[in-house]
């Protein structure tokens, strides 16, 4: 049997190490699914390990190194890709240009142009927190705060994870040049109106107070993929209910899998 590989990409300035316990609670459930699967965790340029890279001012660019990172490490395609926020505009721009290299894709809280109008795409009321971590100067201890604020509801030990995000920063510093260049590649991309090809499930908080969940709404109307919301979480919807992620992929990955060997109707 196939080795089967997943992709998993977060966003705008966040590396892997800020999934926190999710890979292991994702794989866990995966394998019930697929016995021979395995992670990959990638980041984007400018993020990470990759810190010292300038970050791509285009999606189009992101998707380039993502490609390229998988093929240094031997992966072979197609993969699955699970994304959230800017990595999940990373997801849609691969499977729009290169649909055979995605055997699926799992898009978590993003918005795309043309579905959405800018205020939903970032919620007017983080307007001024989002000048605050731009302008002033703050601990690195306060930024990860307030950043930990707008994008989680439901954590039980924020102390504890904002405790592992300082250690992130400071172990792999995210340049401001880099984290504006990343910004600007998100305000610019824009998705085509046709749906890609590879089956895509669409996963989001309606208690996301960075991201309209309407956003996502769009985007499954738009592209016909199915949507699944959860009603308390927040904008990092892995990192605040990493099992409801992990049971609703593996859920929409048996349910594909029964309708492909269902035997077809006869026709009168």
């Amino acid at each position: 049997m196939s080795e089967t590989t997943w992709v998993l990409l977060r966003g705008l300035t966040r590396e892997s190490g800020h999934w926190g316990d999710f890979p292991a609670r994702l794989l866990r459930a995966l394998r019930a699914q697929q016995p021979d699967v395995r992670l990959e965790l990638l980041d984007l340029p400018g993020n990470g390990q990759l810190c010292g890279q300038d970050s791509p001012t285009h999606v189009s660019e992101m998707v380039e190194a993502c490609r390229i990172e998988l093929r240094r490490r031997g992966v072979q395609m197609p993969c699955h890709v699970l994304a959230m926020s800017l990595g999940a505009m990373v997801a849609s721009d691969w499977a729009s240009r290169y649909p055979k290299e995605l055997e699926s894709v799992v898009l978590i809280n993003t918005s795309l142009r043309p579905f959405s109008a800018f205020f939903r795409r970032l919620r007017p009321g983080n307007y001024w927190s989002l000048l605050v971590l731009s302008l002033f100067r703050l601990s690195l201890r306060q930024r990860e705060a307030r950043v930990l604020a707008m994008t989680t509801r439901l954590q039980r030990q924020p102390d504890q994870v904002l405790d592992h995000w300082v250690g992130l920063q400071r172990k792999h510093p995210v340049r401001r040049r880099n984290a504006l260049r990343q910004l600007l590649a998100a305000v610019r991309y824009r998705a085509s109106y046709n749906r890609p090809y590879p089956p895509m499930l669409l996963l989001c908080s309606q208690g996301d107070e960075l991201v309209d969940w309407r956003c996502s709404q769009a985007i499954s109307r738009a592209w016909g993929a199915p949507l699944r919301l959860h009603a308390r979480a927040g904008h990092d919807l892995p990192l605040d209910d990493g099992d409801w992620v992990a049971r609703n992929v593996v859920d929409w990955l048996h349910a594909r899998e029964v309708v492909g060997s269902a035997p077809m109707p006869l026709r009168a």
